[in-house]
């Protein structure tokens, strides 16, 4: 099976990196339970599905066309992770994505609602890769304050 050329895969070893990276992650929608830590392999794996900021009809002002895509954030290096305000237990939470940084010796992820993960970590080691095709959705992320 051919890899659909508009996945993203993405690596983030350093700050700069990382705040590329989590620019494409900005948006996604993430369901906390479905997060797995798996502290043997000092892993953190988290789906979300992406919005696509990248593509040209996201850009588009007249008639766009949005879209999103099933997408796996993994966190390697991990050796503690602790969380505030994230339902874990709740199959139905879901929330919006904004940033992933590095502070402290961890990656930081924050919600919307001021939910935070943070995966302690012995290196800044994050990929980001697209799992599958696209879908299209009629809704913009939209942020209060700024305008779009």
């Amino acid at each position: 099976m051919a890899r659909d050329p508009q996945q993203l895969k993405l690596a983030a070893l350093d700050n700069e990196d990382l705040v590329v990276l989590s620019a494409h992650a900005q948006d996604a929608t993430v369901r906390p339970g479905d997060i797995v830590h798996e502290p043997d392999a000092k892993r953190l794996l988290v789906p979300i599905n992406r919005f696509a900021w990248e593509t040209k009809a996201a850009r588009r002002k007249l008639f766009p066309r949005y879209e999103r895509r099933n997408t796996v954030l993994h966190i390697d290096g991990v050796t503690h992770v602790a969380s505030r305000g994230l339902e874990r237990s709740s199959a139905e939470a879901v929330l919006p994505l904004l940033s992933i940084t590095h502070e402290d010796g961890a990656i930081v992820l924050a919600f919307g609602g001021g939910a935070v993960l943070r995966a302690s970590v012995e290196a800044i080691e994050v990929r980001l890769a697209d799992l599958g095709g696209a879908w299209q959705t009629r809704k913009r992320p939209r942020h209060t304050g700024s305008g779009s």
